[in-house]
C-alpha cells in the first residue's frame, strides 16, 4: 500500500511513525507545513513531523498551499493519504489527488466536537468521555463518512495538553487500521449523524480569561482544557495570572476572593463552590506552586 502522510505538530509524529513503522505500507512523501519562527529569538523551526520525516529518510514537501503540489501527488499513484492535524484546508481537488481518499484522525468522536479545539472543547464541557474518529474528508468541516472509532475515559483532572498526548499515541494504530480497511474494503464507511454535530472552535486568550462567578467545577474543567495553551488566566492587582491547575474544594464568599489556605495554597471562592489554586505563573515569573506563590504575593481578592 502506497501512502502520503500530511501532518504538521508533534500529536502527529506517533501517527508517522506507526506508518513508518508497519512494512507493507510505502510512505511515498511526508506533507508538512513550512517552517515558522519560533522562540524568543524567533528562530525559523522545522515542524516536528518534517523532523520525524527527515530522520527516517523520507522526501517532504512544504507547500504555502496544499495545490501547488497537486499533479506531484498524482504522479505518485497514491492508495490513499492519512492526515493528522495537517494545518491547512485540504480542498476538493487535492482530496481527488489519492485513490481512495484522504483519511484524516480526529480527536473527538464524531459527530461531537468538530473544529479545530476537539479536545479542549470535550474538556472544558466536563465530557468524562473522548477518544478518536478515522474518517474520510469530504469538502466539509469534519463532516466526512467514519471508518472507526476508538472510545476513552477522560481522567477527572487530565488536562488538554496530557489527554491529547495519549488521543496522538491510541489513535495511531488507529489510523493505520482505518487507512488499510478503506484501501483493501475491510472498513465500510458510514455516514455521521449530523444532526448531532457539536462544534469546536479556535480558541482565543479571552476565551481563556477566569470568570469567577461561574460554578467552581466549571471552572476548573475550564483550566484543564486551556493548558497547556492559551493558559487559563485571571489578574491580581491589574496585572496577569495564569492558572495551570487546580483542584475542587469546599468554600462560599464574594467570586475571586482568597477564603482561606489549604495547607498553604490559597482557596478561591466561585459562583458555587471554590477552588484551591495548586500550580500558577504570575506575569514574568516561572511556574510554581500556589502555596509558594501565596505566601510571596499575599492576596486576597483575584480578577480586579
Amino acid at each position: 500500500m502506497r501512502i502520503a502522510f500530511f501532518g504538521t505538530p508533534d500529536p502527529a509524529v506517533p501517527s508517522l511513525s506507526a506508518f513508518i513503522d508497519d512494512s507493507d505500507i510505502d510512505v511515498a512523501a511526508v506533507i508538512t507545513n513550512p517552517d515558522r519562527p519560533a522562540g524568543r529569538g524567533h528562530r525559523l523551526t522545522p515542524p516536528p513531523v518534517k523532523i520525524a520525516a527527515l530522520d527516517a529518510g523520507l522526501p517532504v514537501f512544504q507547500p504555502d498551499q496544499p495545490s501547488q503540489i497537486r499533479q506531484e501527488l498524482i504522479a505518485m499513484r497514491l492508495d490513499a493519504a492519512a492526515v493528522v492535524a495537517y494545518g491547512s484546508i485540504l480542498k476538493p481537488d487535492i482530496l481527488e489527488s489519492s485513490g481512495h481518499g484522504f483519511v484524516n484522525l480526529h480527536f473527538s468522536l464524531l459527530p461531537a466536537w468538530r473544529g479545530a479545539a476537539p479536545v479542549a472543547f470535550g474538556i472544558a464541557h466536563g465530557d468524562t468521555v473522548g477518544g478518536v474518529t478515522c474518517f474520510r474528508l469530504d469538502a466539509g468541516m469534519d463532516t466526512g463518512d467514519i471508518l472507526t472509532q476508538l472510545p476513552i475515559q477522560i481522567d477527572p483532572d487530565e488536562t488538554a495538553g496530557a489527554l491529547t498526548e495519549r488521543l496522538a499515541i491510541l489513535g495511531a494504530p488507529e489510523l493505520v487500521r482505518a487507512v488499510r480497511g478503506l484501501v483493501n474494503g475491510a472498513i465500510t464507511p458510514q455516514p455521521q449523524a449530523h444532526d448531532l454535530a457539536t462544534y469546536a472552535a479556535k480558541i482565543s486568550s479571552e476565551d481563556a480569561r477566569i470568570d469567577w462567578t461561574l460554578p467552581a467545577a466549571v471552572i476548573h474543567n475550564r483550566v484543564r482544557a486551556y493548558n497547556p495553551l492559551p493558559g487559563a488566566h485571571t489578574s491580581i492587582q491589574g496585572a496577569r495570572l495564569k492558572v495551570h491547575a487546580t483542584r475542587l474544594t469546599t468554600g462560599s464568599g464574594q467570586p475571586g476572593h482568597i477564603l482561606r489556605e489549604d495547607k498553604g495554597f490559597p482557596v478561591v471562592a466561585c459562583g458555587e463552590g471554590a477552588v484551591t489554586l495548586v500550580t500558577v505563573q504570575p506575569a514574568g515569573k516561572p511556574r510554581m506552586a500556589g502555596d509558594a506563590w501565596a505566601n510571596g504575593y499575599q492576596p486576597d481578592r483575584l480578577g480586579d
